[in-house]
C-alpha cells in the first residue's frame, strides 16, 4: 500500500481560473515539504499547515525531516481546531454505529478538513475515494508504494487519479534499509521467516512518518476481511498503534467508514457508481498487497487467505492496522487464539469429532478397517469457517462409502502437537489416513470446493 494524499475534483474546479498556469514543483527530496508556488492563495490556513509540516516526526531517523508532502487540498481545506483529542470517540462511534458509509466520511471530512486523509491501497478500498467524492468536500488521499506492487496496482493509481481528478501522493520506503535487508537476507525472505520485517521497512515505517503530518486518517477496514483481528474494529478510534501531529497517545484518530459492510455489498456499490476497480479482481484477487505476498482467492477460501498464504490465519496483517491484535489473555490466562469464547463449526452427525488421543492412535494404525479424512482446524479461523460448508457437504457424500469423515481441533494446547505430528501448516489443513498405509497423505491443493475435495479422496481410497 502507498501512502499518498490528493486533492479532489471538487478543489479543482474552484481552482480552475488560477491554476491554469500553474505548474506542480517537482518534489527534491521525498519526505520533504515543498511549498506549493501560488502567491496569490496563501494564507494562516497555508502558513500553518506550512508550521505543521515542520514538525520533526517522533521516530524520524537522526537529521531526515520525514514530514508527509502536503497537497494541493490543504490550501482550500477548512482549518481544524487544536484539541481533537479532547473529544470522546468511543462515544462517537456508538453514535455512528448504524450511519452509512457516506455519513460517516461527511463527518471525518467536516470534523478534520486538511488534517485528515484516505489511505488507498489499489484494491477495493476506492470506494472510500468515491464515498469522499459524493461529499462534495475537499479531501486527500495517499498511498504506500513499497516497490513491489502488482502492475495492475499502479495502473490502477493513474486511472483512479484520472478519473477523480486528483493527485496521489506516494509515500516510499528507506533505500537504506530496503537494501540493507535484501542484501542480508536475500529478495524472498519473508517465505522463511515472516512477512513482518518486509512489511516493517516498506510499510509501516513509511506509514509512520506520513502519519506524523496528519491529525486523523481513513481506511477501508471491514470487519468481515480477517480472522481474529479486525472483527471488532469500531467506525472511529484513537489510533492505538500510531501517532498524529501533536505527537503523544491520543494524537491521531482513525476512522473505518466501511467497517460495518459486507464485502458483497461494497462491490454492489463499486459496481452501480461504475467505480474504476483493479483488474486483478477479476483473476480471482480480492485482497491486494505486494505482488510476492498475494494470490488469487480459490473456491471456498477466505478473501484473505490470498495474504501470505504460508502463514497462519492470525499472522494476516502487516502492521499497519496491528493495534487490531488483542491480547489473548482472560482474567490472566494465556487464551491461544480465543479458543474460549468462540463456538465450534464442522457440528453435524456426519463428522467425528476426534480427542487427542483418537487421533494418535489414528495415527499408530498401520491396517485401519476404513480410510479416515480428517480437517485440522481452528473455529475461529475464518478460513476453516469459510470451508465448513463444502466440508459438512462432503461428508453427507461420503456417507455409507466407507470413508469416515472427521475433525481435529489443532489450536491452543493442541496446535505443538498438530505441528509436530499430524503437518499442521496453517488452518485448515486435511489429511487422508488410507486403509492400509500409517503414513497419512496431506491435501496439496488450496481448492476446498466439494468436487476438488472429493476427487482427493477418490483417488486415494
Amino acid at each position: 500500500m502507498a501512502l499518498t494524499f490528493t486533492s479532489s475534483s471538487a478543489i479543482h474546479g474552484s481552482l480552475s481560473s488560477s491554476s491554469s498556469s500553474y505548474e506542480q514543483p517537482k518534489v527534491s527530496q521525498l519526505g520533504t515539504f515543498q511549498p506549493l508556488d501560488r502567491p496569490q492563495l496563501l494564507s494562516s490556513t497555508v502558513l500553518n499547515s506550512r508550521r505543521r509540516s515542520a514538525v520533526k516526526p517522533l521516530y524520524a531517523e537522526p537529521k531526515r525531516n520525514d514530514s508527509i508532502v502536503p497537497s494541493a487540498a490543504t490550501i482550500v481545506a477548512p482549518e481544524v481546531g487544536e484539541s481533537v483529542e479532547a473529544e470522546d470517540f468511543e462515544k462517537l462511534a456508538k453514535e455512528l454505529q448504524n450511519a452509512s458509509p457516506l455519513e460517516v466520511m461527511d463527518k471525518a471530512l467536516e470534523k478534520f478538513g486538511d488534517d485528515i486523509a484516505i489511505a488507498f491501497s489499489g484494491a477495493e478500498d476506492v470506494a472510500l475515494i468515491e464515498y469522499a467524492h459524493l461529499t462534495g468536500r475537499p479531501y486527500r488521499v495517499f498511498s504506500l508504494d513499497t516497490g513491489r506492487l502488482n502492475p495492475e496496482t499502479y495502473q490502477l493509481f493513474d486511472t483512479v487519479e484520472k478519473h477523480y481528478g486528483i493527485r496521489i501522493e506516494y509515500m516510499f520506503p528507506d533505500s537504506v534499509e530496503v537494501q540493507a535487508l535484501v542484501r542480508t537476507k536475500g529478495l524472498f525472505s519473508f517465505y522463511e521467516d515472516g512477512h513482518q520485517e518486509c512489511c516493517r521497512v516498506r510499510k509501516v515505517r513509511p506509514l509512520r512518518r506520513a502519519l506524523k503530518g496528519l491529525r486523523a486518517w481513513i481506511t477501508g477496514q471491514r470487519k468481515d476481511q480477517s480472522p481474529g483481528t479486525r472483527s471488532e474494529i469500531p467506525i472511529v478510534q484513537v489510533d492505538p498503534s500510531f501517532e498524529g501531529l501533536d505527537g503523544g497517545a491520543g494524537s491521531l484518530v482513525k476512522w473505518n467508514p466501511v467497517a460495518n459492510v459486507d464485502g458483497k455489498d461494497i462491490w454492489n456499490f463499486l459496481r452501480a457508481m461504475n467505480v474504476p476497480v483493479n483488474s486483478l479482481h477479476s483473476q480471482g484477487y480480492v485482497s491486494i498487497g505486494c505482488e510476492p505476498c498475494t494470490r488469487p482467492v480459490l473456491p471456498g477460501q477466505h478473501e484473505r487467505e490470498g495474504r501470505w498464504w504460508w502463514e497462519d490465519a492470525k499472522a494476516k496483517e502487516c502492521g499497519l492496522h496491528k493495534g487490531n491484535i488483542k491480547d489473548e489473555t482472560v482474567n490472566g490466562a494465556a487464551q491461544t487464539n480465543g479458543t474460549a469464547t468462540v463456538a465450534d463449526i464442522f457440528d453435524t452427525k456426519d463428522i467425528v469429532t476426534l480427542s487427542k488421543p483418537g487421533v494418535e492412535n489414528l495415527v499408530k494404525l498401520e491396517d485401519r478397517r476404513e480410510p479416515w479424512l480428517v480437517v485440522l482446524y481452528a473455529p475461529w479461523c475464518q478460513f476453516c469457517q469459510a470451508m465448513e460448508g463444502s466440508y459438512v457437504e462432503l461428508a453427507e457424500k461420503l456417507a455409507g462409502s466407507g470413508v469416515k469423515v472427521g475433525k481435529f481441533r489443532a489450536d491452543g494446547d493442541q496446535k505443538a502437537f498438530a505441528q509436530e505430528e499430524l503437518q499442521l501448516g496453517s488452518f485448515p489443513t486435511i489429511l487422508f489416513f488410507p486403509k492400509h498405509s500409517s503414513k497419512a497423505i496431506k491435501y496439496p491443493s488450496e481448492k476446498r470446493d466439494v468436487d476438488s475435495l472429493l476427487a482427493f479422496v477418490n483417488a486415494l481410497r
